[in-house]
């Protein structure tokens, strides 16, 4: 058998996984595993893989706090924020139909860091900063509805979005600027950390609070998903099929900007993880959304935690903003994909 189907909830859901999709999918799983291991093991200190599995076992507490208190909830995160990060760059790839879109790109995580630099420029000492990720997310949000109003015009097309969205993208960037100028010293070295997207200090709370946030979208996903294929052969084609396409994109869109604006709240500006995940993935496994939301997930979630594993080890005792080393594989990565649709 080549491929199996699966069908659910009456048939409102169905897909089939391919043989070919089975193998990317388990050599990926694996992949993410090994450096799951290795970030657990690797730091200051040297553990052993086999020391780690017992202490994940609770078979030893030789090394609980190392491990459970600072390095697995680190880890935990990284792989959160990189799945979350490669299914929003899916998702808006998927409705723009244009292989440069991504979160970062067309203005969702300029938005999310404009709401959070806000935020720490007038709350530092006045309100908890446990609060951060709920500016964070508001700034995302409202930047999107922002770009989505602004690009309506008897529906929305997907070239003016993206064109609209990097113009937002562009001011509110302008605005972080303006912010951290007129800003002390201490805030302007805290968001300047978190703006680079660093996954420093991460606790269990976050892993969870970001876990919630990502479950959010996924079902919509899921059940929508196959509509998605359809609208990327074309909005008349899409039409003719009995889609709302508009109600499609804005809901579509509203799940991109929760995964993309709740990742930005966490970690802060990752850049480039939403625009190469799901270049690799189509590479891998084909166009169909759903197959592509898991292994985008995977790919993205390796990137983060390669990244963050090379930013906290390479540089020993400092600790470099995983953000750093994404930027440096993803903008030749942006390069290339613009000389390759040069004449598109």
């Amino acid at each position: 058998m080549k491929y199996w189907t699966f069908r659910m909830l009456k048939e409102k859901v169905s897909f089939q996984i391919t043989k070919g999709w089975m193998q990317v999918f388990s050599i990926g799983l694996l992949l993410l595993i090994a450096f799951f291991i290795l970030s657990l093991s690797s730091g200051s200190n040297w553990i052993s893989p086999t020391q780690v599995f017992m202490q994940l076992s609770n078979m030893t507490d030789e090394h609980a706090f190392v491990i459970e208190t600072l390095r697995l909830p680190r880890t935990l995160l990284a792989v959160l924020v990189g799945s979350a990060l490669g299914i929003s760059g899916l998702i808006l790839q998927s409705i723009v139909r244009n292989p440069l879109a991504s979160p970062d790109i067309i203005g969702i995580t300029s938005g999310a860091s404009f709401g959070a630099v806000l935020f720490i420029s007038v709350g530092t000492g006045v309100v908890s900063m446990s609060l951060l990720p709920v500016a964070a997310i508001s700034g995302g949000l409202i930047t999107a509805t922002f770009i989505y109003l602004l690009s309506w015009n008897k529906g929305v097309t997907p070239i003016r979005l993206v064109l609209i969205g990097i113009g937002i993208s562009a001011i509110l960037k302008a605005g972080v600027t303006f912010l951290l100028v007129f800003s002390d010293t201490y805030v302007v070295s805290k968001a300047y950390i978190w703006l680079t997207g660093s996954l420093y200090a991460a606790t269990w709370n976050d892993v969870t609070s970001l876990f919630w946030w990502i479950m959010i979208p996924l079902p919509i996903l899921i059940i929508l998903g196959r509509s998605m294929n359809v609208t990327e052969l074309g909005d008349d084609v899409a039409i003719s099929m009995g889609i709302k396409l508009q109600w499609q994109r804005l809901v579509f869109l509203g799940c991109a900007v929760i995964l993309a604006a709740s990742s930005a709240a966490y970690v802060g500006g990752i850049e480039f993880v939403g625009l190469m995940a799901p270049h690799l993935a189509r590479r891998l496994v084909g166009k169909s959304f759903l197959g592509l939301i898991p292994i985008t997930g995977i790919i993205g979630a390796l990137l983060v935690v390669i990244a963050d594993l090379i930013a906290r080890t390479m540089f020993l005792p400092l600790d470099i903003p995983a953000g750093v080393f994404t930027a440096a594989i993803g903008a030749p990565f942006f390069i290339y994909l613009l000389y390759r649709n040069r004449n598109r």
